[in-house]
Formats: C-alpha cells, structure tokens, sequence
C-alpha cells in the first residue's frame, strides 16, 4: 500500500483535503503528519496551505518542516495546493516581502486593486468562485476536460521565472498561471478538494503519478 503525507504545519483544517484524497484512491493510506520524519518516509507528500504566507513561512522553519519539504521535493511525487504552491516560489509580496522555499523559481503577487472584466465591472479581490483552467500536457490532467473549472479563494498569484514550468492557466481577467510542473512537483493554486469531479480525478491522478515529467 502506498502512502501520502499531507503535511500539518499548524494553519486550517486539512480535513476537507484528506478525505478528498482518500475517496479519490482508497487504496491509499493517507496521513497527515506534522512531523520530519513521516515526511520523508512517505511515498508522495501533498504540502496545502491557507491564511498568511508570513506565518506560513515562520511555521515551516520552526518546525523544521521547510528543510523537509525541501528534501521530499527532491526524491518523491510532491503536490502543492494554493498557499502550498505559493510558498514553493522564491519570495512573496506578502506580509511585507516573505522569503519562501525557492523550489521553483519565481515570485508572488497580488492581483492589482482596480481589476475589471471586459464589461467594465471591477472584479473583487480576493478572487473567490469557480473559473475555467487551460492546461497543458502533463500526467495529472488525464482524463480531466481541457478548459474544466476549479475552485479558486486567493489575492496573490504565481510568476514563476520560467514560464516553461506553467502547466495551467486561468483569467481574472488576463491569464494568470494556476498550475506548475517541474519534475516530481505538481502546484496548483486552486483547492481540488472543493472542486468536484475535475478536483478529485487531479487527485487520483497525483496519487498514481511516478513524478515522471519531462518537458519537450
């Protein structure tokens, strides 16, 4: 039987997420840990995230759970879900410029304050509902149908610095990038958990994934 981690570094309740994970594969033995060890020993890690970057950030070092995701980020299938995958990028506008992991290169942020869509009506922040994704080829959008809504609930967004790692994009209104791909590691800043069939066959599809992707 394989194992997840669904790592617990003390901010929401992962609850939603796991059991999202357990009905999208029940072979699978889901656990959320909160602890190195069981990082590390498990075969994928899914790293969700939610609130403030800043305190995101001063709870993974702390902890020591930085330095882990660091590790597993290296070896095994990786999933990272809206604040998770913001936190694997270089820095962030947020709570005054917060340094993160740097497992892919790239900055976060904010959606500008005087957005409008193409009527001329000015689009809320945070962007908060359901919104098309246009994705591009990578194992984990199997059997999912291009252009399939998500879930979004966020105000700052991915620039990542290749943009040869984007795997999806959505609009509010210009396209932002809502997916990342870089080898073994999978981000989304949308929360499959909430997002019905598309969100659960993402995470049947991570659950079965080898963390096999090249980039022709």
């Amino acid at each position: 039987m394989s194992s997840v981690a669904v790592i617990d570094y003390g901010m929401g309740n992962l609850h939603s997420i796991a059991k999202a994970l357990q009905h999208a594969d029940p072979r699978t033995e889901v656990r959320v840990v909160s602890d190195i060890e069981s990082v590390l020993r498990a075969d994928r890690v899914v790293f969700p995230g939610v609130g403030a970057i800043g305190d995101c950030m001063q709870a993974l070092n702390a902890s020591g759970l930085a330095s882990a995701i660091k590790t597993a980020a290296q070896e095994k299938p990786m999933l990272g879900i809206c604040l998770g995958m913001q936190a694997l990028l270089t820095d962030s506008e947020e709570s005054d410029a917060t340094m993160c992991l740097n497992i892919i290169p790239g900055h976060v942020q904010r959606f500008s304050d005087n957005l409008q869509d193409n009527n001329g009506e000015r689009l809320k922040i945070p962007h908060m509902g359901w919104n098309r994704v246009k994705q591009q080829p990578h194992p984990l959008w199997q059997n999912i149908e291009p252009g399939s809504r998500f879930y979004f609930v966020h105000s700052y967004y991915a620039v990542p610095e290749d943009e040869s790692v984007v795997s999806g994009t959505s609009d509010y209104p210009k396209p932002f990038a809502c997916a990342l791909a870089k080898a073994n590691i999978f981000a989304v800043q949308f929360h499959p958990e909430k997002s019905q069939s598309a969100g659960l066959q993402l995470l049947k599809n991570f659950l079965q994934w080898d963390g096999q992707f090249n980039v022709n």
